[in-house]
């Protein structure tokens, strides 16, 4: 199934509606977002996946209206677990979104819809929630970076409350810097939400940072521990890596729905649960559950949550920022529908305890599995430490990033592959926005080349599943340097099926480059054994 016959949308705002919105400066000026349907966009109404709700919304959330005036365009709203509840992108009575790559395995949710418009280059960035992991899970599964700030820094007002007090506003996007300049944006204390915060931003590393990781095993699935293991070796690219005790913080992780915060979802929608035909059973039977958590009970877990939080304060002494995978797996929609509760509580074994222990995060692809799916990483911080997980994210993806998206000093990397060769039409526009040639190199094995339509002529690259059967280096590229304050702008030039994501040199190197969707790759239009745009050209 395409993206375009995925159930991405839940409602979308047609091109006079989103004319209204372009031309407006700023600088998110000419991006498109998508916004997930518990977060309000005016003149749509917020679902929150519950056909009910059908009222349009007479003001946007502040997070949305803080990008528009930005320039940012929004398109529509997204699919997701219903009420925000779920980390597989399956319990919403407008259908169930497959990963990318996939149609076999669940996007992951809650924002299910919102990573899918992201990885399928529909939008250039969207807006997830995070309560338990919904806004790095889905990015895990479909190879894209998921920004979780911490907690009150976005503000949460226009938000249909999952878990209100835990509840975040987080941003996907093909790159760390286009997620990073929205979330900028959309950062600042706001007075008329009762949980927003003033958090002191904490310094960056100085030296080479110190990334931890887990001392012990991690009960992984054999795909998932291969590239572990393999991100852990990468991890020695970036920092210093030293092992740390984090049972602490995966025992927190259990409370989310072991203890009293169950019966805070229930507080936030639970009134909304008493129509069987309406509600997913799941999420009704999972919910209904906060009924029996007594005072008593409530005040256990918080006592509980605060002795693991000090315990977990060991985890920081010493380290910067903490690498842990985002999920144990990567399940199919028909294990999820044999074991919904049970599969989808094993996804949140490490991200459930972020908001809880009041950490920071930005979810971003690692090494692929072996059969070729995405496996997703994490590194987490202290509140405040957004700058610093930002920072070591985009080293990790080949982006030279700061904590300021506005220092023209920062660069990042970018592998051309066609129309933005020296020499091809659209060289100019690079060069134009201060980018300069480094080399010449060759994508990594399992790379093919198509030839795509569009405004002119222009190659795809997409990487098949475990390589595929391509054998030595792949297609020629050119390395160029590009200010990172221009990237964002640089991406929504890329017209669909490309689009800007991590991709990996013959060398090694993992950096920036163009990359084509999959509904753009056309078997009988492969011009890979050329072994690149010019040769293609002078044939």
């Amino acid at each position: 199934m395409s993206a375009a016959e995925q159930p991405v949308w839940i409602s979308r705002l047609d091109d006079d509606q989103q004319a209204r919105y372009a031309g407006r400066g700023g600088p998110l000026d000419g991006l498109r977002f998508a916004v997930k349907d518990n977060i309000d966009l005016a003149g749509l109404p917020t679902t929150a996946a519950d056909p009910r709700r059908t009222t349009p919304a007479d003001t946007s959330a502040e997070a949305v209206q803080r990008l528009v005036d930005a320039g940012a365009v929004p398109v529509g709203k997204t699919n997701l677990d219903q009420y925000a509840t779920g980390l597989v992108g399956t319990r919403s009575p407008y259908g169930a979104c497959h990963a990318v790559d996939s149609p076999e395995h669940v996007s992951g949710g809650s924002s299910s819809g919102s990573a899918v418009a992201v990885a399928a280059g529909l939008v250039d960035f969207a807006l997830g929630t995070d309560t338990a992991g919904s806004g790095r899970v889905p990015a895990a599964f479909n190879g894209i970076v998921g920004i979780k700030p911490t907690r009150g820094l976005v503000s949460t007002r226009g938000v249909v409350p999952a878990c209100r007090s835990l509840d975040c506003v987080t941003v996907f996007a093909r790159d760390v810097a286009t997620a990073r300049a929205a979330y900028e944006v959309m950062a600042g204390f706001d007075a008329e939400d009762p949980y927003a915060r003033r958090v002191t931003p904490a310094p960056l590393p100085t030296g080479v940072p110190v990334i931890g990781v887990p001392d012990a095993p991690l009960g992984l699935d054999p795909l998932h521990e291969d590239a572990w293991r393999r991100a852990r070796a990468d991890a020695e690219r970036i920092g210093t890596v030293v092992e740390v005790d984090v049972s602490a913080l995966l025992a927190a992780a259990e409370l989310l729905y072991g203890g009293p915060w169950l019966a805070e979802r229930l507080l936030a929608f639970g009134d909304a649960l008493d129509d069987d035909q309406a509600v997913d059973p799941v999420v009704r039977s999972i919910v209904l559950g906060g009924r029996g958590i007594s005072a008593v009970e409530a005040f256990a877990g918080f006592e509980r949550l605060t002795a693991l939080a000090r315990e977990a304060e060991a985890v920081w002494t010493g380290i910067d920022a903490l690498l842990l995978p985002v999920t144990p797996t990567h399940p199919t929609l028909a294990e999820v529908a044999a074991e919904p509760i049970a599969v989808n509580t094993r996804l949140g074994r490490f991200t459930n305890m972020a908001n809880l222990l009041d950490l920071c995060a930005v979810a971003f692809p690692g090494p692929r599995r072996g059969d070729g799916l995405p496996f997703g990483v994490q590194l987490l911080a202290p509140a405040g430490h957004d700058d610093t997980v930002a920072a070591l994210a985009a080293t990790w993806c080949g982006e030279t990033l700061r904590p300021s998206a506005g220092d023209p000093t920062e660069t990042v990397l970018v592998a051309v592959a066609g129309a933005h060769l020296t020499g091809q039409p659209l060289n100019a526009d690079l060069v134009g926005r201060g980018a300069t040639l480094v080399r010449t190199a060759r994508m990594a094995p399992g790379y093919r080349m198509y030839l795509v339509d569009g405004p002119l002529p222009r190659p795809g690259l997409t990487r098949l599943p475990g390589g595929g059967a391509v054998r030595g280096p792949g297609p020629e590229v050119e390395v160029w340097r590009l200010p990172a304050p221009e990237l964002a702008g640089f991406a929504a030039t890329v017209a669909p099926p490309l689009a800007i994501g991590p991709v990996d040199l013959a060398d090694g190197e993992r950096l920036l480059g163009f990359v084509c969707t999959g509904d753009g790759v056309d078997p009988d239009r492969d011009i890979t054994g050329y072994g690149g745009w010019r040769a293609y050209l002078s044939r």
